[in-house]
């Protein structure tokens, strides 16, 4: 087990680091951690989640499954006042963990997401939270998925661009529907024609429509992360009057840092 005063990676979470109940956090941090901090973050995995690290394939799965899982820990464990490796998950039907018999009354969620070199943890305090990056790629069919995947308004939305804007806006629209999925936490048993959302560059990153209930668009809010060049990100969150704040951990090697 990793004791909190051994880790290095614990101390560049700040100890004063707290989270109201009126605001959502994103973390933002990229693979290529110096070996030990790797190393100390696979400590403060659950033996269930070391197993799944050793049976994924590649080595940058790997480190993103060792950095999402154990830096959300971290963060979880300095907002509870509480070691990371002794906070305990259950886990729904459909596989998305949340905390058991979390300290203080605290009823925090949170959701992980990785692609290409960006980890990103989202949490929030008593409501749904889903994070979702994409990388841009190039590779792939985008028509052929869009007409399996999207909405016919988001189709009929994409279709309209300018030739040069739909790769854009593709994965924009994707991150924002993989958001709102992950935030309902109920996999792929919710169709992704099921639901709508905007796919403009100028627009808000709303949720358009819901069906069968046409009133739970108006109870969540989606909104587009800027996580740099060749990437598209978005966080969902339930309910409404909520701040977004976002903290990006640099680590170089032994020289980390935090921007707020």
């Amino acid at each position: 087990m990793c004791e909190v005063s051994m880790s290095r990676v614990l101390t560049e979470v700040p100890w004063g680091y707290t989270m109201p109940r009126d605001e959502v956090h994103v973390w933002l941090t990229r693979v290529g951690w110096p070996p030990t901090h790797i190393r100390e973050l696979a400590d403060v995995l659950s033996l269930a989640e070391r197993q799944k690290v050793k049976r994924l394939r590649f080595p940058l799965d790997r480190e993103r499954h060792v950095i999402g899982r154990g830096l959300v820990r971290v963060v979880l464990g300095r907002i509870l006042d509480t070691r990371p490796d002794s906070l305990n998950y259950v886990y729904n039907d459909f596989g998305k963990p949340y905390l058991r018999d979390a300290p203080n009354g605290r009823h925090l969620q949170f959701n992980i997401s990785h692609s290409g070199d960006i980890v990103l943890i989202a949490l929030a305090d008593d409501r749904q939270v889903g994070v979702d990056v994409e990388r841009i790629r190039h590779d792939l069919e985008l028509e052929e998925i869009a007409r399996r995947s999207f909405s016919s308004g988001e189709q009929a939305d994409l279709g309209v661009l300018p030739a040069g804007e739909r790769h854009n806006a593709f994965f924009r629209c994707w991150s924002r529907k993989e958001a709102f999925i992950k935030a309902r936490g109920e996999g792929l048993s919710l169709p992704l024609d099921r639901f709508d959302v905007s796919v403009r560059v100028g627009d808000s990153a709303a949720l358009l429509a819901t069906r069968p209930d046409p009133l739970e668009a108006s109870r969540w809010v989606i909104r587009d992360l800027d996580v740099g060049p060749g990437y598209k990100a978005s966080v969902a969150v339930e309910g409404s009057g909520w701040r977004l704040k976002i903290l990006e951990l640099r680590i170089q090697q032994d020289q980390p840092s935090i921007s707020l």
